[in-house]
């Protein structure tokens, strides 16, 4: 007689390495922070070199005499739109990556391609932000606030590594953005306004149903998959620029920073802030109501929307 066969044990449950694994990197970026600011704080403060090169390039270099002082009403309503348009299109561009079925299709009234209706709204927002850049830039450029964002000497490089190092050693550089800009701001906002921008929107068009079909050559110099991987990483720096420029402004005086960007004046009443709450709950606003519902009757409004 043959003896039942022994069934197989049971699986033990294993535990997932997931919360080890992000624990051990939650320590190594904690150990390496504290390492990067003990050696600024030991370079700048604890060595005749880093002394020197503090004095030599404090972290920003001077303007030009003609160039314009403080910011002008135009320069806060700029800076508002584009943060407005800007978080939209984040939010379509991020719709568009994860929605595996399109809400709704658009086309236009006299025909053409069907594209998805998140996409539409993607494009839409994308011209309008393009639009109010352009705005920006041509009357920037015909008010001498260029000079605030463009580098106009080599010193700014090293000005900005003496910037980054103040930071790393949380002796922050001396902020007056009324005035000028250290030389790390500059370069940011230089980067943003003309290389950042820009790629993000030639990668787009792109990507976008208004590149010509028929441009063989052109698509095959420019091909797409290239948009594609240079798209979504500008897209990534914008919101990391977006964070790391909000945090700066909460911690380097937040009162004086939005009166800045937002009051038209140069000091620590609470107008500023007042203003500020109100653009964040617009953009919350508009963060919301960027859903298929509102975006079949918006588009509705210029072309065809069917399912």
């Amino acid at each position: 007689m043959v003896a039942p066969a022994t069934p197989p044990p049971a699986p033990q449950p294993t535990r997932s390495r997931r919360p080890r694994t992000i624990a051990w990197a939650v320590s190594a970026v904690v150990l390496a922070a504290a390492a990067a600011v003990l050696l600024a704080r030991w370079f700048l403060e604890g060595t005749h070199a880093g002394r020197d090169f503090l004095e030599r390039y404090p972290g920003a270099t001077p303007l030009p005499s003609w160039a314009p002082r403080g910011l002008p009403v135009w320069l806060e309503w700029q800076h508002f739109l584009n943060a407005f348009f800007i978080v939209l299109v984040i939010r379509t561009g991020w719709m568009i990556r994860t929605t595996a079925r399109p809400a709704a299709s658009w086309s236009r009234r006299r025909g053409g391609a069907r594209i998805a209706i998140e996409v539409w709204a993607h494009l839409s927002l994308d011209l309008l932000w393009i639009v109010n850049g352009v705005v920006f830039v041509v009357v920037l450029f015909c008010t001498g606030q260029w000079v605030r964002i463009v580098p106009t000497t080599w010193g700014v490089i090293p000005n900005a590594v003496s910037a980054v190092l103040q930071y790393l050693s949380l002796d922050w550089p001396t902020e007056d953005g009324w005035v000028n800009y250290n030389s790390l701001q500059l370069l940011s906002y230089f980067a943003v306004v003309f290389l950042a921008a820009p790629l993000a929107a030639v990668t787009g068009v792109r990507m976008s149903p208004l590149w010509p079909a028929a441009a063989t050559r052109l698509s095959a110099a420019y091909p797409v998959r290239l948009a594609r991987a240079i798209h979504f990483p500008v897209m990534l720096f914008f919101v990391g620029f977006v964070v790391v420029h909000v945090g700066l402004v909460l911690s380097t005086g937040v009162l004086r920073n939005l009166n800045h960007m937002y009051g038209h004046r140069d000091d620590t009443a609470w107008w500023g802030l007042a203003v500020f709450l109100a653009s964040i709950a617009v953009m919350a606003g508009g963060w919301l109501l960027v859903r298929p519902t509102i975006m079949r009757h918006a588009g509705a409004l210029f072309g065809r929307v069917g399912r």
